[in-house]
């Protein structure tokens, strides 16, 4: 079994590879995970950090470092499946209107109207801003440290962004007005 991330020299054989899964394959797939990816995307992630290294095998230069890199080639392909969008999307769906007053169904359509005017708006923003409104909305419980993860951003910048956002939503639904 490879000790302490250190490998005597490259995989040649399956069984050195067999081993090098074992040894790295779990830190790859908590690293993918720890991103918010979904199962198939973080399959994605862990799958694109071995292709890359069978593609630059030749070009380790340091095999004892191999975990290493790994796990930061795995978090660059996690990332990057964030910045294309596919780990953004919501698991939830928009929340329903609240009903003002089921007594008056006047009332009731217009804010359904004014709930659904507010989410194409929303769907109207460029990225990161809608995929960042739409999980601060979706999913509040998330946290800023796993929305920035999912939107593959700085932590410190998710408060600003979000402010940023909803200064451009407020300016599309009074334009819409």
């Amino acid at each position: 079994m490879i000790e302490n991330d250190t490998l005597p020299r490259l995989p040649v054989d399956q069984a050195e590879w067999n081993e090098l899964e074992a040894t790295f394959g779990p830190r790859m797939w908590a690293v993918a995970r720890a991103f918010g990816l979904s199962a198939a995307d973080a399959a994605d992630a862990v799958q694109a950090a071995w292709l890359r290294l069978v593609e630059r095998l030749d070009r380790i230069r340091d095999p004892a470092r191999i975990g290493a890199w790994l796990v930061t080639t795995t978090r660059n392909e996690a990332l990057l499946l964030c910045r294309k969008g596919r780990a953004v999307t919501p698991t939830h769906t928009p929340p329903e209107p609240e009903r003002a007053d089921t007594d008056d169904p006047a009332l009731a359509v217009l804010s359904a109207d004014e709930a659904r005017r507010l989410w194409q708006a929303v769907d109207a923003l460029d990225e990161p801003c809608r995929s960042l409104l739409r999980l601060l909305v979706t999913a509040p419980e998330s946290g800023y440290a796993r929305i920035a993860a999912r939107l593959g951003m700085p932590i410190g910048s998710v408060g600003p962004m979000r402010g940023r956002c909803l200064n451009r939503l407020r300016k599309l639904v009074e334009a819409d007005r």
